[in-house]
């Protein structure tokens, strides 16, 4: 990974260990995940997890509305983006 990042100009910043406050936008999202779907489910598979974990994230980025994203979805508001 760092050569990859490296190798294309990336500079990698981390979190320190124990401070995961300081990426708040992954933390929320992290717990998201977890409240949503993640705890919702008894995984008796692999094949059974990536499918109910992948139909979650096509609705949280194609479906649902984000207020910071003046309730478009991901998906829309990058369409009304690129369209100008």
């Amino acid at each position: 990974m760092e050569q990859w990042a490296h190798g294309r100009g990336i500079t990698q910043h981390f979190n320190r260990p124990g401070k995961p406050i300081e990426n708040a936008y992954i933390e929320s999202f992290n717990g998201r995940v977890r409240d949503e779907c993640l705890n919702l489910h008894w995984f008796q598979t692999l094949p059974q997890a990536r499918l109910v974990v992948a139909a979650w994230h096509r609705d949280y980025n194609e479906v649902r509305p984000h207020s910071s994203l003046n309730n478009h979805s991901p998906h829309s508001f990058a369409r009304l983006v690129q369209a100008g």
